[in-house]
């Protein structure tokens, strides 16, 4: 393209300029001789195949066809416009083909990212129901806390991610997929499994607890909570996995407070047994999130869809 071409206006297509559809039939009748036989080959009947073929005259304004009892056969004009029907439809088979392989390429792998929770106890059986639908797509996982997935998200790293903090990060668009509650829990002989009464949000405020370090969506969620009664005390541990947390509060470390989806063994065998605390809101909003501005495609939609949600 010249300097010239780069700064020409932009001049938009004609009203004259026949639709794709209509250049095709206009190729089968010069295959086949017939328009009832061009009809067929296209998929429609032989009135419509009339009806376009006079209202591309009418928009041309010349005639295509001279029609017989034996058939019809192209005019001179017909003869022209066919030709370049022809290099119009190819250029047009040539872009869906490209645009076929780059959706080929695109649904050919799926990169998540998602905070430990949801990675461990939701996206599982997910990702087994997508390897159903799409056998074919390659799905990577990035495990991590909510701020480590929306910086993946960001940065083009990953297609689709979940997290677990108050709101949508910034620069990302989503939707919620679930609901989740934060729990307070301790070894067995720890004295507050022995508790009658609940825990209140100063006493819970002030205790050092085993705890997810910053920016996950746990802590997150914490935070805010108990801004208002104080604020969180000195971590007693700061840990970076859920795991972690769990396991040194079954050793009868300390307590910790951690998602309700995380501890459901737990809970059942004893190892770890459940506060109960009054006056604090600990619920929190699982949610899917993407790059702001680009609506999930093909197996990310797919995934979403799963967790029964669509966009």
């Amino acid at each position: 393209m010249t300097g010239d071409d780069a700064h020409a206006p932009h001049v938009p297509l004609s009203h004259r300029v026949p639709d794709l559809g209509a250049l095709e039939l206009l190729l089968a009748v010069a295959r086949h001789g017939s328009l009832g036989r061009a009809a067929r080959d296209v998929g429609i009947t032989q009135p419509a195949a009339s009806s376009r073929v006079r209202s591309m005259e009418r928009q041309l304004g010349v005639a295509l066809l001279d029609r017989s009892p034996r058939g019809s056969r192209l005019t001179d004009a017909g003869a022209l416009v066919t030709d370049w029907a022809r290099r119009v439809v190819e250029a047009a088979e040539a872009f869906d083909a490209g645009a076929q392989a780059l959706r080929d390429r695109r649904d050919s792998r799926l990169r998540v990212a998602a905070s430990m929770t949801i990675a461990e106890y939701l996206l599982p059986g997910w990702l087994i129901a997508l390897r159903g639908e799409r056998p074919d797509t390659a799905v990577s996982l990035l495990v991590g806390n909510s701020a480590d997935v929306a910086r993946r998200l960001v940065t083009g790293e990953a297609d689709l991610g979940f997290v677990e903090g108050l709101s949508i990060p910034e620069g990302l668009d989503g939707t919620v997929i679930a609901h989740d509650r934060l729990v307070v829990v301790v070894a067995p002989s720890h004295p507050w499994a022995r508790r009658r009464t609940p825990l209140l949000p100063a006493e819970l405020a002030a205790t050092p607890l085993i705890l997810r370090e910053h920016g996950s969506g746990t802590r997150q969620v914490l935070d805010a909570a108990l801004a208002v009664h104080g604020g969180l005390a000195q971590p007693l541990l700061e840990l970076s996995s859920t795991t972690a947390v769990k396991g040194a509060a079954e050793s009868g470390a300390g307590p910790c407070v951690l998602s309700e989806l995380a501890l459901g063994e737990e809970l059942s065998s004893r190892r770890l047994v459940k506060v109960p605390v009054a006056g604090v809101r600990l619920r929190r909003q699982l949610r899917a999130v993407w790059p702001g501005g680009h609506r999930p495609t093909g197996p990310a939609r797919d995934l979403l869809s799963l967790t029964g949600r669509d966009v």
